[in-house]
């Protein structure tokens, strides 16, 4: 592929192949094959130590497969808008203000210091933390923590965003503004696959489900037959509430 074509090319699909993850002797992952396209929103399901936030590591990056190969459609470059990102369970924020946190993530993404300042302004403004660009992120509530870091996401305009159960632990109030934010990233067009243990939730921003029991993808599947007529015995299981979450 030449430079510039590669510089307009989506990065998507993700294409992993019989991905398998062994760790300390114990199989967490065995022979996953999915694609991930673009437009839709994709939630990961299942029980406890099903192999969920393992997965989402392996696609952005962050851990090596044990074996069986991860595919992206074109390879992310420096200079440009980030092609993927993910945000965590609990962010880590950096010991500076909201908007330095942003800014320092623009600049390990190559967006010139000049711009950096109104990019970052421009994120907190999406995710209504503006009136605390200047405060220390590590201060800020959970809730506000979580919208900071998908702020931060969000100003490198990623293709892609990974998300492993970023409203555990938060208020009802700080949970709809969070499922607000993923919609509306969602809607300009960011892929979003999201790990979740909140049914409701993946109702409601799910429009594909892939359901992992014990390290195996045993079902993907649009949502709302997953929710109504899943394929799997297992799946039957953990909607009723029989596996341990």
């Amino acid at each position: 592929m030449n430079g510039s074509a590669d510089a307009v090319a989506s990065v998507l699909p993700l294409r992993l192949e019989n991905v398998a993850y062994t760790t300390r002797g114990r199989n967490i992952l065995h022979d996953v094959s999915a694609d991930f396209t673009a437009g839709t929103r994709t939630m990961v399901l299942g029980a406890n130590g099903a192999g969920k936030s393992v997965l989402l590591r392996i696609c952005h990056g962050l851990l090596t497969p044990t074996s069986g190969i991860v595919r992206w459609n074109a390879a992310e470059g420096r200079g440009r808008a980030c092609r993927q990102a993910m945000v965590f369970q609990r962010p880590v924020m950096l010991r500076r203000s909201a908007e330095a946190n942003i800014g320092y993530a623009l600049g390990l993404a190559g967006v010139p210091r000049r711009e950096r300042s109104a990019q970052a302004q421009a994120a907190l403004e999406r995710v209504g933390l503006q009136a605390l660009a200047h405060h220390a992120a590590r201060t800020l509530s959970g809730g506000e923590q979580q919208r900071l870091a998908l702020a931060r996401a969000w100003a490198l305009r990623p293709e892609v965003l990974f998300l492993d159960e970023p409203t555990a632990s938060l208020d009802p109030g700080a949970i709809n503004a969070i499922e607000a934010i993923i919609e509306a990233m969602h809607a300009e067009g960011t892929k979003i696959v999201m790990v979740t243990h909140n049914l409701g939730q993946a109702r409601r921003l799910g429009d594909e489900i892939l359901f992992l029991h014990e390290g195996r993808l045993t079902e993907r599947t649009p949502a709302e037959r997953f929710f109504n007529r899943p394929d799997s015995a297992e799946a039957e299981r953990f909607l009723r509430g029989e596996l341990p979450w």
